[in-house]
């Protein structure tokens, strides 16, 4: 299951950027009153929380100030870190045991600073659900904006796979 959440969240990473790299930087940018304020500022909130995870999940911590930082106002530079971002979770990923995902795992979380302690398991499944939340507020400031996001259904890319 995680491994095809995994492959979803490629996927969808893929065609978002694709469609924001269509419109103008101005738009992307534009605060539309997003919890991350703007398309662009929901796609560096995505990248950095998904660089906390797995620096938590590897054990080399991703320093981070904020919740909304932004990681870079180059949209070409943020694509090509989410592409090396996404890689680096596959990479991670395919080197669990069923043992390590059902281990519990420990973490200190950034806002109201708290240790957790869960199954290794629970926390990867927050972070593909995390993406997909966001990327669902991401889809309706497309649309908004008048950009089609596509079909955005996990049924839909285990289709194309076939």
């Amino acid at each position: 299951m995680l491994q095809t959440l995994c492959r979803y969240n490629h996927w969808m990473n893929e065609k978002l950027y694709e469609v924001c790299a269509s419109m103008p930087d101005e738009l992307r940018k534009a605060d539309k009153g997003a919890w991350f304020h703007s398309m662009h500022g929901t796609l560096n909130h995505l990248l950095l929380a998904d660089r906390v995870w797995l620096g938590r999940f590897t054990g080399e911590p991703f320093a981070a100030r904020s919740l909304d930082e932004e990681l870079y106002s180059d949209f070409q530079t943020l694509w090509q870190e989410r592409r090396k971002t996404d890689e680096a979770i596959a990479k991670w990923l395919d080197a669990l045991s069923d043992e390590q995902l059902l281990a519990h795992f420990s973490y200190w979380t950034m806002t109201n600073p708290q240790q957790i302690t869960q199954p290794l398991w629970e926390a990867t499944l927050h972070l593909f659900n995390h993406q997909t939340h966001h990327r669902g507020q991401l889809t309706t400031l497309m649309e908004q904006s008048g950009y089609d996001s596509g079909v955005t259904d996990l049924l839909w890319m285990l289709r194309e796979e076939k």
